[in-house]
């Protein structure tokens, strides 16, 4: 490896280092001790001294210097790890340099010449090389040859970033270095003479925490199913936990996730994944958590300042943060001061004359006539030019899209879209107005034409004027719209609860769906218009969960409310089929048609799934479980008393799932819970994690008193029930049933009456120190754990399912399954993006409707399966060509479903066979693998036959020819059909055992015996076995040619054959061909068994038990080193 050129003083170089060879401008030397053949004390402390003190990181065993003659100084030119590295240097030097250098007559020009040649070799190197991406291309150079010489991973194995830090292994500290790459971590150190070095896949990882705990001050603790080693001494220890907190993060949502969690596309290719890209991924995470942005927002520009705050009269010091469509402000203090400013909003942005007092102004205009005022900031030309820019762009955007719209609306219908229709009554033509309800767009909320019908909300009108007076007085003074500033002050009135008046108003500025709304005028129209009428699983399920929508408020007693509510769900889940419809959305979009237009709420309901609740509703609702997790961490932390009473938290974070799904709709009073629905659009999922927090502080004395998880549910809901609102402050609104279950448990203690208010201001006051930062680095943390549970569920079933029907060890079985779903991930590590793709693909199986959610499933494609045949098959074999075709042929015979991919199942009944099974269910096994559909015409192309492979007894009718109506009564439905022919599939499978086996020709039996030839090569009796064989096959030939030549068998073997002619893939085994045995030489599965057990050296040979737990451990250690090897090759052949 070349190197910049470093000086060095001869005379203390020769100390620790020896000359190996020498000219008269370059020196080859070895460092000290290394190499030698006694363990010299030296060499220990040499290697110690490089291991601690290794400060330039220049510890590599070779080197080679650059002297100039008569010069007391030389230069580090070039080092290597091994001898052989460091001649290729030294040859190229000797071939290339030697001889000019002769020419110069000044020495300093000697050095020069060399010195500039060899930083033009380094530039050359690096310009290829993910090094030329980081801050120190020189050092991370070096660490990036030191990982791939120390872990033999491939080329595509990217390393991020590295530390140098220690190990504990037990109480004893191993000082090295720790390298962080795209799929692993891996740790290297080498003290005293002993070699120390792990690789741990991020796949593997199942926690990361900061522990402080005995001799370490603080420490970074990775956890795996097997064991958990600590990480201490780093220099920057926050840093380090971060980074691998993302990186496994990233990878565990690629890997294991890849379908339902949404990733950056930046991180969606991992080879473009540098430390600096997890820095601005951190943050720009963090923005949009904080601002809650659309999650396609990219983040440019990020600089302090300080805004004019007209409300406060003075500047505000914070960050501002620029986006693809916003100006995003925050005061230093996270919430004290925050705005928003769309670019959609923005008219001009232009720099203002600087002067003392206000330094570098910049005015940003927007529509309504304001203008806010920022100073301070660093840049301030190159910020404005890219701020107009942008804001140029979005403007023309803007123009093209207004006047597309015109010229549409110019040839369209003059009938509006947009109807009013309330009418509650029902008429007689009842089916009528039901289609029309279906497909006309309300454009008022519901709670204009229902509210007067609801009960218990005529007392206490008074306290809206005030509220809607107070609002008022706040518009003008802190402005109104998304741009206005949110301070304090208005956290104090959202927990009073919006105005009904204002609220559909404020959840849109609060939520910033207004300006979706904005930018995609018609959208909503359209997407109604698409949706209706299509019938899926999510229709289905939206259709049976409408009248479940809150179904004692009168508005959704009402086709109306019912049809809106239609609408909006099934707009949603055609605009977004990852999600489709899930649960508890019915109830989340129920309340907001109340409060907002029709369109409005859709746009808040794409608001709240989208960016305000990441990842609730996909397929596994993973956001939600891993904010429960999160739930926990916080109470041990901020509750530590009920912790301490309630060890097992998960009883209290089943309970509250329902508060954050819906949040707090499907337990609070209904008055009440929309005030926590005001909260949620002002603050976030914050809101929600400290009014939880405040719930069971309130409730901590009964919960550690209660004796199971019952009753500790019914203090909850007990509790939840009789909080009201100051809107129903005189009649607490919990539902009858609840109070009469309330009455009659003697074990609970009455719970006195809470407000709504009070209690979010309590949740504030106590747990409002609770910040969006916070928040997303918890979750970074626990989705690790969240979908490492997912997994060992899958893991579960999938051995459950297997082990009744295989004779493999439970242990063994759980090895096996990890080694085969490692297979599948090394493809997604190091294989083309093409196969990583399809990989992954095939790992999720679906329903019918092609979104449904079934199971995550790993299934191996021909490439992953033949690398396990070779690790896992108990048979020694000397030709590698036959034993690749080999498992060629077992492949095919394993892929039942035709689908080039082999499941964990099909994997575990093949081993089975071999490891567990008696003798004549191995040689059944050798006998399939030789005749179709295992063994075909041409073994260069392992594809399948061309006929279909599996029969039935009944026809399948895809298409009828034409002028054949008169048998359509006959024929069943195709779907009927379809599934009388997977019952006609199972039951064959089912009596595949106790059918006999197909004829196998003499082309077949040939490549039987080769098999067999094969097999015994390295073997202990090899000679006696080949003997054997040899005398089993002559036997088995004369049964054959007896056979071919007596004219009574044939009639009899083409009777077996017919008898056999269900088995699948048999009709095409044979052709047109009625009769074989007729026509060709043929033996049976019998004869060849038969012939076999003559022989007893054979028959000790199959019978031989092999150690299945021995091959397993080895397979783990090869596994890796096996395929990256493979792989390395197959790049370097592309």
């Amino acid at each position: 490896m070349w190197l910049k050129p470093e000086e060095v003083l001869l005379k203390n170089a020769l100390k620790l280092w020896v000359t190996e060879r020498s000219n008269d401008f370059f020196l080859l030397q070895r460092r000290r001790g290394h190499g030698e053949p006694t363990g010299r004390i030296t060499g220990l402390l040499v290697g110690a001294l490089d291991t601690v003190l290794d400060s330039n990181a220049r510890v590599t065993p070779f080197r080679i210097l650059l002297q100039v003659p008569g010069s007391q100084i030389s230069w580090v030119i070039a080092s290597g790890a091994a001898v052989e590295e460091v001649n290729k240097h030294w040859d190229w030097l000797v071939h290339n340099l030697l001889h000019s250098l002769s020419v110069f007559e000044n020495k300093e020009d000697v050095a020069s010449f060399v010195k500039g040649k060899v930083k033009g070799l380094i530039a050359e190197e690096v310009r290829g090389r993910q090094a030329a991406q980081e801050e120190d291309p020189e050092k991370f150079r070096e660490a990036l040859l030191k990982f791939e010489l120390h872990f033999g991973l491939p080329p595509s194995e990217k390393l991020v970033t590295y530390y140098s830090c220690c190990c504990w292994k037990g109480r004893v500290p191993r000082q090295g270095f720790l390298y962080l790459s795209i799929n692993h971590m891996a740790f290297y150190s080498f003290l005293l003479g002993k070699e120390v070095k792990f690789v741990i896949p991020w796949a593997e990882m199942t926690r990361l925490e900061r522990v402080s705990a005995g001799l370490m001050t603080e420490a970074i603790r990775v956890g795996t199913r097997q064991r958990q080693r600590d990480f201490s001494m780093f220099l920057n220890l926050g840093e380090a936990f971060g980074v691998i907190g993302q990186l496994a993060d990233i990878a565990l949502r690629r890997l294991l996730d890849s379908e339902g969690l949404e990733l950056d596309r930046v991180l969606q290719q991992p080879t473009r994944i540098t430390k600096r890209i997890l820095e601005e991924q951190a943050l720009r995470e963090y923005v949009l958590a904080l601002f809650r942005l659309p999650r396609g927002e990219r983040l440019h520009e990020v600089a302090s300042c300080s805004v004019w705050t007209p409300h406060a009269r003075c500047h505000a010091a914070g960050t501002l943060y620029t986006t693809d469509s916003y100006l995003c402000f925050s005061s230093r203090e996270e919430g004290a001061c925050v705005l928003l400013i769309p670019l959609s909003e923005v008219l001009s942005i232009e720099k203002a004359e600087s002067t003392s007092i206000l330094p570098n102004p910049v005015i940003v205009s927007i529509r309504t006539k304001k203008a806010f005022q920022l100073i301070e900031l660093q840049d301030r030309n190159e910020l404005v030019e890219n701020l107009n820019s942008r804001l140029r762009a979005l403007q023309w955007k803007q123009s093209m899209f207004r006047s597309k719209r015109g010229s549409k609306r110019s040839m369209s219908s003059p009938t509006p879209y947009y109807t009013f229709y309330y009418d509650t009554g029902c008429s007689d033509e009842e089916e009528i107005e039901e289609q029309v309800l279906r497909n006309t767009v309300n454009s008022e909320a519901l709670m204009t034409a229902f509210h007067q019908n609801k009960p218990g909300t005529n007392g206490n009108k008074s306290m809206e004027p005030v509220k809607e007076r107070l609002w008022e007085d706040h518009f003008l003074e802190f402005g109104r719209g998304v741009h206005m500033f949110r301070t304090e002050k208005i956290q104090r009135l959202v927990a009073m609860g919006i105005p009904e008046s204002l609220r559909g108003e404020l959840w849109m500025t609060l939520s910033d769906a207004s300006s979706e709304l904005e930018a995609h005028q018609g959208y909503y129209a359209s997407q109604v218009q698409k949706s209706m009428g299509q019938s899926n699983l999510a229709t289905e399920e939206i259709e049976r969960d409408l009248h479940r929508s809150l179904p004692d408020h009168p508005a959704f007693q009402n086709p109306t409310g019912i049809a809106a509510l239609r609408r909006v769900l099934t707009a949603y889940a055609h605009r977004n089929p990852k999600i489709g419809y899930c649960q508890s959305m019915n109830i989340l979009a129920s309340v907001l048609l109340l409060y907002a237009k029709e369109e409005e709420a859709f746009w808040l309901l794409v608001a709240v799934c989208e960016r305000m609740l990441p990842d609730y509703f996909n397929r596994r609702v993973i956001g939600a479980q891993v904010d429960q997790s999160v739930f926990e961490e916080l109470i041990r932390e901020r509750l530590p008393e009920l912790a301490e009473h309630v060890p097992d938290l998960s009883s209290l974070s089943s309970v509250s799932l329902s508060w954050f799904l819906t949040l707090f709709l499907s337990v609070l009073p209904f008055h009440s819970a929309v005030c926590v629905v005001d909260s949620f659009f002002f603050h976030g999922i914050k809101a929600i994690f400290q009014l939880g927090l405040a719930v069971l502080e309130a409730n901590a004395a009964q919960l550690s008193a209660s004796t199971d998880d019952g009753q500790a549910l019914m203090i909850l809901t007990s509790f939840l029930d009789q909080v009201g609102s100051e809107d129903s402050s005189c009649c607490p609104s919990s539902p009858p049933a609840a109070e009469e279950s309330g009455g009659c448990d003697t074990d609970i203690l009455p719970v006195k009456h809470a407000n709504i208010t009070d209690l979010i201001n309590e949740s504030y006051e106590k747990f409002g120190d609770l910040t969006v930062r916070q928040i997303e680095r918890l979750r970074c943390r626990h989705r690790i754990r969240v979908l490492q549970a997912h997994e060992d569920t899958t893991k579960e079933n999938a051995l459950r399912v297997v082990t009744p029907d295989v004779g493999i060890s439970p242990e063994n079985l759980a090895d096996i399954y990890d080694l085969f779903k490692t297979e599948h991930f090394i493809s997604l590590y190091w294989g083309d993006s093409s196969s990583a793709a399809a990989a992954e693909a095939a790992a999720w199986r679906h329903g019918d409707s092609g979104h449904h959610y079934v199971e995550r499933q790993y299934r191996l494609d021909r490439p992953q399966f033949k690398s396990l045949y070779g690790l896992l098959t108990p048979w020694p074999g000397g030709s590698t060509q036959h034993a690749d075709t080999l498992a060629n042929r077992t492949f095919t015979l394993l892929d039942q479903d035709r689908d080039n991919l082999v499941a964990f199942r099909e994997f575990t009944g093949w081993l089975d066979t071999l490891y567990c099974e008696e003798l004549n269910e191995k040689i059944r096994l050798l006998y399939r693998l030789h005749i179709p559909p295992a063994l075909t015409e041409s073994e260069d192309d392992p594809s399948l036959m061309k006929s279909p492979l599996v029969s039935t007894n009944r026809p399948l009718y895809v298409n009828l020819p034409s002028g054949v109506e008169g048998v359509e009564g006959e024929v069943k439905d195709y779907q009927e059909q379809l599934k009388q022919m997977l019952q006609d599939l199972a039951k064959e499978k089912e009596k595949d055992v106790e059918k006999p086996l197909p004829l196998m020709n003499q082309r077949e039996f040939i490549q039987f015996c080769k098999t067999l030839y094969s097999m015994f090569h390295g073997y202990p009796e090899e000679n006696d076995l080949f003997q054997a064989i040899a005398k089993v096959t002559s036997l088995v030939l004369q049964i054959g040619e007896a056979g071919h030549r007596a004219p009574s068998s044939g009639s009899e073997a083409a009777g077996r054959t017919r008898a056999t002619s269900e088995e699948p893939g048999d009709d095409d085994s044979r052709g047109a061909e009625s009769s074989p045995a007729e026509n060709e030489w043929t033996v049976s599965y019998a004869q060849i068994l038969a012939s076999l057990l003559t022989e007893q050296v054979l028959v000790n040979f199959f019978e031989k038990p092999v150690d299945l737990t021995a091959r397993i451990s080895e397979a783990k250690e090869k596994q890796y080193q096996q395929r990256a090897g493979l792989l390395t090759l197959q790049q370097g052949t592309r």
